[in-house]
């Protein structure tokens, strides 16, 4: 029996009899829970919900739109947002934005990118800057911040998406004010269908992006020529951009001011890394597809995003962009029913409304593939966090809650997603100039850093403009800390090995033994010819075991301890005239038990394993187990082997004297 199917065994054999209404009823929830956890990996470099074979991948620009959806549907709201932030500056303010999209963020994902084929992301690069503990640590609030922007653009899009349907005309006046209910529906049947498995994402992005980039190429056009051909509309934001600002240098700092407020057009850069596991090919294809992908998306993205800005504020009023305003949240829509008729308009909504919904999946999408790399690696999640329905469960329900706590309001739920979108491209610009510095490209490492101090610049700002948004991330920064460890501290007695191997020395001396097969475990001290003889010689004296009785030590030597799951490598060697194998481990106890269940298959024989109590406080040797994998070994071994192994009979022995 391997680790992994004897921890199923295990799971599988707990609670009920052996009635037959019992086993009826087990049977239904047994049925129900393959169901839940169908396609559970356990392989962390292979999770997510398009996670398998090659076959289910896609060409560079069909999974462009998939992260499409979320990126290209800010401009349902963006030029709203940009013109009530900042008037007749909304142009200037959205080039410096495409600048910082061009020149800042885009570098730094094609960057992330080379180093993130797996989709992990600016936090794995990240991870590896930190040790130990304080790596995990900084993952979690990471994490944090990856739930606020994902979650936050599912609940942010279905609720604009809510507003476009409210505001359409031909939409009934006795359903207009139900927008949470709206929104909840909405975001449940985006549940639903990944619950059922929805492989087809990919393909309904395709035509969701085509067909609303080709509405909004009209709109925009037909807007422009509007523009053009009044010069008078144009006069009149010319008069009011000079009234309200002495110069170009007063423009340029006051666009400044208000950039942070934009940082929604920034989103989708993390999504287009999370993703790439979805790009055809090999490792480096797929890495080139990626920066395919985030240029092609920026660059189209840039386009649409000056053009609206400028068509938006010469044409629309500024009163429309207000709360209750037409163009409140739709200023594009706005445009579209204004000069294209309310038929096209219709359609343009339509479009509108299907992307901003479907933005939730490319959110999902992003959720499912990087939670389930970290939290269960590190054994700060239950093992169902590998699978994808259990997770969309858990991440619709979170959803459902943040939309009735912000009565689904577009511009209320801004701050928080706007911080948690700052937060990652600011981590990712960090550790690129790290990993440039580290590599010694002065250059680069130059370029990033400047990069990550206008980022930074923008995080702060829009903090202390909204700083609910960051109160919010740091809620979901705690739960995921709390959650975690309390995670941590439930599965601490699980058989965390999930392999284990005996060198040609370890495996001719195990089964060299003809008898029992009885080991000492030995915490290496000094290794010296005393240190071996005293601990054999007492443990046969307490528990009567002849002299010519074979012992076997072994030592395990601790390692990285925040780390959960390993691979575990015995060695085997003679020293001092004794028999001992040695493994290196995050946790002894669980190690223990490992190889003792090893060996178990590998002889047939049910292996004895002798302690020495331990002295000291029970509650500090728990602690010194949770943090550095120590402590109160003997009980905590003995517990690993009941919970792993439900049949008595064939449970490894533990003695302890």
């Amino acid at each position: 029996m391997t680790t992994s199917t004897r921890r199923e065994a295990a799971d599988d054999s707990t609670g009920g009899d052996a009635s037959g209404g019992d086993r009826t009823r087990s049977g239904g929830a047994g049925a129900f829970r393959a169901w839940l956890l169908e396609g559970l990996q356990r392989d962390p470099g292979a999770t997510g919900p398009h996670a398998g074979q090659p076959g289910t991948r896609h060409p560079w620009w069909q999974v462009m739109c998939l992260t499409g959806v979320d990126y290209f549907s800010t401009l349902g709201y963006q030029p709203g947002i940009a013109a009530l932030a900042a008037g007749a500056l909304s142009p200037i303010a959205t080039a410096m934005l495409v600048a910082l999209t061009l020149f800042g963020a885009l570098p730094t994902y094609r960057a992330v990118a080379a180093r993130s084929p797996h989709g992990m992301g600016s936090i794995a690069m990240l991870e590896r800057l930190l040790p130990h503990w304080w790596g995990k640590l900084l993952v979690l609030v990471l994490l944090g911040f990856v739930a606020t922007a994902f979650v936050f653009t599912i609940t942010l899009s279905a609720s604009d998406a809510t507003a476009h349907l409210i505001e359409n005309p031909f939409f009934p006046d006795v359903l207009s004010g139900q927008r949470v209910p709206i929104t909840l529906l909405l975001i449940a049947v985006l549940g639903v269908i990944f619950l059922r498995g929805f492989s087809e994402a990919i393909g309904l992005a395709v035509v969701l992006v085509g067909v609303y980039l080709a509405l909004n190429t009209v709109v925009v056009v037909v807007a422009l020529r509007e523009v053009v051909g009044h010069p008078d509309l144009l006069a009149d934001w010319r008069g009011a951009l000079t009234a309200d600002h002495s110069g170009p240098l007063a423009m340029i700092g006051m666009s400044l001011l208000v950039l942070p407020k934009l940082a929604l057009g920034l989103s989708g850069f993390e999504t287009g890394v999370a993703v790439m596991p979805q790009i055809r090919g090999e490792l480096d294809e797929r890495v080139r597809g990626a920066r395919r992908l985030l240029t092609t998306a920026a660059l189209v993205m840039s386009v649409f995003l000056l053009a609206s800005s400028v068509a938006t504020s010469v044409l629309i009023p500024a009163a429309e962009f207000r709360e209750g305003g037409r163009a409140n949240g739709r200023a594009l829509a706005y445009l579209a029913h204004q000069y294209l008729g309310d038929w096209f308009g219709s359609a343009y909504d339509l479009s509108t409304i299907a992307i901003l919904w479907f933005a939730g999946a490319s959110a999902l999408t992003g959720l499912l593939n990087i939670v389930p790399r970290y939290l269960p690696r590190y054994g700060m999640a239950p093992d169902w966090a590998r699978a994808v329905r259990p997770l969309v469960l858990v991440f619709t329900a979170i959803a459902f809650g943040i939309t009735i706590l912000f009565r689904a309001g577009v511009e209320a739920q801004g701050g928080a997603y706007a911080t948690g979108v700052l937060a990652l491209i600011l981590s990712a610009a960090v550790a690129v100039t790290i990993n440039a510095a580290q590599e010694g490209r002065k250059g680069p490492a130059i370029a990033f850093g400047v990069i990550s101090v206008v980022l930074l610049y923008a995080a702060v700002e829009n903090i202390r403009e909204r700083p609910d948004g960051l109160k919010i991330a740091l809620l979901f920064v705690v739960a995921i800390v709390v959650t975690s460890l309390i995670s941590r501290a439930t599965r601490s007695t699980e058989l965390r090995a999930t392999k284990v191997e005996l060198d040609e020395t370890a495996r001719a001396i195990v089964l060299g033994v003809r008898g029992e097969l009885r080991l000492i475990a030995n915490e290496p001290d000094a290794r010296d010819p005393a240190e071996y003889a005293d601990k054999d010689r007492e443990t046969r004296e307490y528990h009567h075991l002849p002299e010519d009785e074979p012992m076997i030590f072994l030592e395990v030597t601790l390692g990285d301890a925040s780390e959960f799951e390993s691979e575990l490598r015995v060695a085997g060697e003679e020293r001092h005239g004794y028999r001992v194998l040695t493994v290196r481990s995050p946790a002894v106890a669980n190690t223990i038990a490992a190889i003792l269940f090893h060996l178990r298959d590998l002889t047939g024989k049910r292996p004895h394993v002798y302690f020495h109590w331990a002295e000291g406080n029970p509650v500090g040797a728990l602690l010194r187990y949770l943090v550095f994998g120590g402590g109160d070994v003997p009980p905590l071994t003995r517990e690993v082997i009941r919970k792993a192994e439900p049949d008595l009979a064939r449970r490894p022995q533990v003695h302890v004297s």
